[in-house]
């Protein structure tokens, strides 16, 4: 892609007939045409007619006429079936956003089945299919098309080179931020893609819904997320053109409704409107504290949401700190409280809105998650047209700074005391048997096996979201730390579709986002400036005081000389 194109989605053609000619594009074969005689007309017609009249003889002769007819209608059927089921195809590449991608807000449920348990509960599994609505909530005016918004044809990192490393400073040691080339904000929202990505093979996703989960194997799961087997685990990786999987929720077909991840009605509506983009973040057990966008132009202030979901604990520190009032709005995060959290780590039911934004956000195109512990200090719009709109990518995560390989990470875990030592072996050893190796540059152009996850930004299709249920579902199965479980879910993946992530430089990633610290690290640095002691105060050792030094006829040194006595002085001396 040349820099002059770069982010540009041209459409329709480049120039008219007429303009072509005018540009010299065409040469007309003859300047002038002449006119033919009447008689050569004449002639032509009557050979039509005699033409058509033995072709009319001949196929009632041959009695073919009725086999003719029949073959029409055989052609005419088909063309009307391929039809009908080219509407049912989620994609419909030929038409606007707005007519195919808005879903409804209340699912539609589809016959499910009895399943019976050896506890004697009836377990009444539903499909939740979110069908494609005609709703026109989408506001073509907010989409920059490429085709009549774009006008500049300058790229203005196009001569962007990626610069040396700083030199070492012992001062500073660790990961540091690096330059990154941003359009401006305009060209960004411009270069917005008009109609969403295509979904290599899957095209229609859809998700189980359970009455009474139970748990039929010994492996993990919840209530919340379902107990999948094992072979409906090993089914979802065979990526089809249709699909149904567990991805949360699972005790309801509405997230965020009686499923166990509650959320208010009023900000469930909210969550469900149309958003071409959203930012969100997560704060849950009072792990972290909010920190405010900077940078952030009026387009976005304006049409971008930012969602910060709470859990009550957090809501009731943030109230008796006099952060949170009745608007619900914290700066520019909307704050939304959580009910009924279905987990007892905090560091869990943060995955739920990571992981699931497109189960939260059913209407939503592109979405940027943050962690709670970072700032954002880029424009929301030139985050996506570098990571995601540049590179024609639905997903983007950065990669770790310094690990590149799951078992190198699954150590540091335990090292860390990140989450119970068994639990880490018993999921490593898990993906040794399914294939898990460490990572070489054979497997290059994958460039990390190790994700850096407090940030993904993408594109909210059915690939990406299949890739998210399947990603939760090992963290919901295993451990909770995503790391772990991200290449064995991307590469199962990628094995059977035409789809990549974008895993850029985790130095890109610390230019858009400050790197905060969580809240207990944070009140122990505070508590340990409180009660040290004050440095004790050195005083200089006083010395004694030396008399002047006497200089020119009064400095005497060396050994004194006795006087001479003379008869002069002889009586004053004795005196």
């Amino acid at each position: 892609m040349t820099g002059g194109s770069l982010g540009l989605r041209l459409s329709g053609s480049f120039g008219s007939l007429q303009q072509q000619a005018q540009n010299g594009g065409l040469q007309p074969q003859n300047a002038y045409i002449t006119r033919r005689s009447s008689k050569t007309s004449l002639n032509g017609s009557r050979e039509k007619e005699r033409f058509f009249s033995s072709t009319l003889r001949y196929l009632c002769r041959r009695k073919v006429g009725m086999l003719i007819l029949t073959a029409f209608a055989v052609l005419g059927f088909m063309a009307g079936f391929f039809t009908v089921n080219k509407e049912d195809d989620f994609e419909g590449y030929g038409l606007p956003f707005d007519t195919r991608y808005i879903t409804n807000v209340t699912p539609w449920l589809l016959p499910g089945k009895e399943v019976i348990h050896s506890n004697s509960k009836i377990n009444k599994v539903l499909v939740c299919d979110y069908r494609t609505g005609w709703a026109t909530l989408f506001n073509a005016s907010a989409v920059g098309d490429s085709s009549t918004s774009a006008t500049v044809l300058t790229n203005p990192c196009k001569g962007f080179a990626f610069p040396p490393p700083p030199p070492g400073d012992m001062r500073r040691i660790g990961p540091r931020p690096c330059p990154v080339c941003y359009i401006p904000v305009e060209q960004a929202l411009a270069r917005m893609p008009r109609f969403p990505s295509p979904s290599p093979i899957l095209h229609h996703l859809t998700y189980f819904s359970e009455e009474n989960p139970s748990k039929t194997e010994a492996n993990g799961g919840s209530d919340f997320g379902g107990y999948p087997s094992l072979k409906q685990r090993n089914d979802s990786f065979n990526i089809k053109e249709s699909m149904t999987v567990h991805c949360g929720f699972v005790k309801g077909c509405r997230a965020g409704y009686q499923t166990g991840f509650e959320i208010d009605m009023a900000d469930l509506e909210v969550l469900e409107q149309f958003h071409e983009v959203i930012v969100a973040s997560a704060i849950f057990g009072n792990y972290d504290v909010i920190q405010q966008p900077k940078n952030i132009g009026e387009t976005a202030r304006s049409k971008v949401p930012f969602f910060m979901f709470i859990d009550e604990e957090t809501e009731r520190y943030m109230k008796n700190s006099s952060l949170l009032g009745s608007n619900k709005q914290v700066g520019l995060w909307r704050i939304i409280v959580v009910h009924n959290v279905p987990y007892t780590d905090p560091r869990r039911n943060g995955k739920v809105p990571k992981l699931l934004l497109h189960r939260l956000f059913p209407n939503t195109r592109f979405s940027i998650w943050i962690d709670g512990k970072l700032q954002l200090v880029v424009d929301p719009y030139q985050i996506l047209e570098r990571f995601l709109w540049r590179h024609n990518a639905t997903f983007a995560i950065s990669r770790h700074y310094r690990r590149f390989d799951v078992f190198e990470e699954a150590e540091a875990n335990k090292a860390g005391a990140k989450y119970d030592n068994a639990s880490i072996d018993y999921q490593i050893e898990f993906y040794k048997k399914e294939g898990l190796t460490p990572y070489t540059t054979a497997k290059l152009p994958i460039t990390s096996d190790v994700p850096e996850g407090c940030v993904i930004i993408r594109e909210h299709i059915p690939i990406t979201n299949l890739f998210s249920c399947l990603w939760f579902n090992e963290v919901d199965r295993f451990t909770s730390r995503d790391q772990l479980s991200f290449s064995t879910v991307r590469d199962k993946v990628v094995a059977q579709v035409n789809w990549s992530i974008n895993m850029f430089l985790d130095c890109e990633r610390r230019n858009f986002v400050i790197q905060g610290y969580h809240r207990d690290l944070l009140e122990q640095r505070a508590q340990m400036a409180r009660t040290r002691p004050p440095p004790a105060i050195v005083r200089a050792r006083t010395l004694p005081k030396k008399g002047p030094v006497r200089r020119g006829r009064d400095k005497r040194s060396g050994p004194r000389k006795r006087r001479r006595i003379t008869p002069k002085n002889r009586e004053n001396y004795f005196i």
